[in-house]
């Protein structure tokens, strides 16, 4: 139920949303008598996963572009949507988003409810609260860091995640109003991206700073509390760059499931905790390069040991002619391999 204080704080949020919304790709901006499209919602809140607004919006714009409608993408082919996606990260969501889109597509369109929207491929609680508000103004709960963050210090919890997801879930419900709840989340999120940042917060000229319980406690810039996170492991592994006189690069295409799923890549080893065994793929000269590849993923880190050769026009294998590759279509773990072997070889390609 809400009650007066909580009606206070959410006319407070909308009045400043009104006036300092951020302009968005995917957004309809406040006051506008345009209709919200589920599809660029849906797209948006699948890419902005653990990605920020900044390295989203350029990804967005080309998909747009070349696919307008959740139907032309739904049409387009798999290997095209990875490689515009690569460089995003989290492979897994490249996937399931073409297969959001052809099961959207074969029913006519989003359906508008938070219930109905989880049932879809890769849509989950948040996603698709997202999408229900936003898209189809239902009086749903959205949740993401920003908004967790705002809720930590509006009312003082010092809970920590990820322990507290359904007690800021509750506060962020009280104060979610029956009208234009869209632009409510919408607004929350943009205080916590703009103002109620993770770090000095500007508190001066928070539009709620009256009412921000850990403001007037002095515990703002400490909340919201985490859950110390275990070390990440390290991985090593060692990868092959084979390439051909006539330019053609050796290479493989991962398993559909797992990291990196039915992405382009270079043939190696397994990534494992101990020191792999060095099996070539094919027999040639392999030299070893002196520096390693390293790379984060969100479970551990990865030290890529690489091998280099310049290979015969009789070897076996998977080879992508050198007018097909295209190195900017690889995940960047691979395309940082690309860089250095190239440099090893002496060559230098269009990405």
């Amino acid at each position: 139920m809400r009650d007066e204080c909580d009606t206070r704080i959410s006319d407070a949020l909308m009045a400043w949303y009104d006036r300092h919304a951020r302009v968005l790709p995917w957004r309809v901006p406040p006051g506008s008598n345009q209709t919200p499209d589920p599809y660029r919602i849906w797209l948006s809140e699948v890419m902005l996963q653990q990605t920020t607004v900044a390295a989203v919006q350029a990804y967005f714009h080309r998909f747009t572009a070349r696919w307008p409608t959740v139907q032309d993408l739904a049409a387009a082919q798999d290997d095209e949507v990875m490689a515009e996606w690569a460089g995003l990260g989290y492979y897994a969501r490249a996937r399931n988003l073409l297969k959001c889109a052809r099961e959207v597509s074969r029913m006519g369109g989003f359906p508008r409810t938070r219930e109905a929207l989880q049932t879809l491929p890769g849509i989950g609680p948040y996603t698709s609260a997202a999408i229900a508000a936003i898209a189809f103004d239902q009086q749903e709960t959205v949740l993401d860091g920003n908004v967790e963050r705002v809720m930590a210090r509006l009312f003082d919890e010092h809970t920590p995640l990820p322990q507290a997801k359904p007690i800021l879930t509750g506060y962020a419900a009280s104060l979610t109003p029956p009208h234009r709840p869209g632009d409510h989340a919408q607004a929350v999120m943009d205080l916590g991206a703009t103002i109620c940042t993770p770090r000095n917060p500007a508190c001066g000229i928070c539009p709620v700073m009256a009412k921000c319980a850990a403001r007037l406690a002095g515990t703002a810039p400490s909340l919201p509390r985490k859950t110390r996170k275990p070390a990440k492991p390290v991985r090593m592994g060692i990868a092959y760059l084979g390439r051909r006189a006539d330019g053609a690069w050796l290479m493989e295409r991962r398993p559909l499931h797992g990291l990196l799923g039915g992405m382009l890549g270079w043939p190696g080893s397994e990534w494992a905790e101990m020191a792999p065994t060095d099996t070539p793929p094919v027999t040639a000269q392999w030299r070893a390069v002196p520096e390693e590849v390293r790379h984060t993923f969100t479970h551990f880190h990865l030290r890529l040991s690489l091998r280099v050769a310049e290979l015969p026009m009789s070897a076996d294998g998977m080879f992508i002619a050198a007018h097909e590759f295209r190195p900017a279509a690889l995940p960047t773990v691979m395309r940082k391999a690309h860089a250095l072997a190239a440099a090893h070889l002496n060559i230098s390609e269009v990405s």
